[in-house]
């Protein structure tokens, strides 16, 4: 599912990821923790292919970096849902818009994206909520919308940056909820966090990026 060999990253000569190795499976829970600036972000966006290596290779679902063109990475991203802690929601559009919104370019029928974006309405359990506008809701609804459009393509990966990072206790728990839900269904996860409190609650596999390189951890 994601295979990273010997990659290396800098940002105006300064290394971030150095000769960094990854291996995760079909289905697999995994955190990647790290402190802030330990590039987490920089991971993720290798993943989504937002960003190259400088060095190594990447392979996510079957797509290599070095032989993918631009034109190819949409059809990556379609298998890929990507979470954002900072929600990044069209302020302009009612919730259902929201999650639609990644559908439009599929050719899918407007009778499909609507039974897509319910079932994934549903799934986070904001279906009464379809028709409010994002300054309706609150932390935790946000972030929902944001996994529903996540989940809308029916990925097999999920790639989540901080989800629980701008949310009080009780929302971050039903975030993580949502996400072992999800995870239980066959979905893998990769989970980039610095809540330490909800890796213990929600044990998995954990991944610690500290000075550029990747170590599996336990947390206790």
């Amino acid at each position: 599912m994601i295979e990273l060999n010997n990659v290396t990253v800098a940002f105006d000569g300064q290394v971030v990821l150095d000769h960094l190795s990854l291996s995760m499976r079909d289905g697999e829970f995994v955190y990647l923790v790290g402190a802030t600036g330990a590039g987490k972000s920089s991971l993720l966006r290798l993943l989504y292919m937002d960003l190259k290596p400088d060095a190594g290779s990447v392979t996510v679902l079957n797509f290599d970096a070095a032989t993918t063109d631009s034109k190819d990475i949409p059809q990556l991203r379609r298998r890929l849902g990507i979470v954002f802690q900072d929600f990044k929601l069209l302020e302009d559009r009612d919730v259902h818009e929201n999650v639609a919104f990644a559908l439009y370019v599929t050719n899918a029928s407007r009778s499909d994206i609507k039974k897509r974006v319910l079932h994934a309405l549903a799934d986070v359990g904001l279906s009464h909520k379809r028709n409010q506008m994002p300054h309706e809701l609150s932390g935790g609804e946000l972030q929902r919308v944001v996994i529903a459009r996540a989940l809308v393509n029916a990925p097999s990966l999920l790639l989540a940056d901080e989800p629980t990072g701008n949310l009080d206790p009780a929302a971050s728990s039903e975030i993580m909820e949502l996400m072992r839900k999800i995870n239980m269904r066959g979905t893998a996860v990769l989970m980039a966090t610095h809540n330490y409190d909800l890796v213990r609650k929600y044990p998995a596999r954990v991944i610690q990026l500290k000075d550029g390189r990747l170590l599996d951890i336990e947390i206790k």
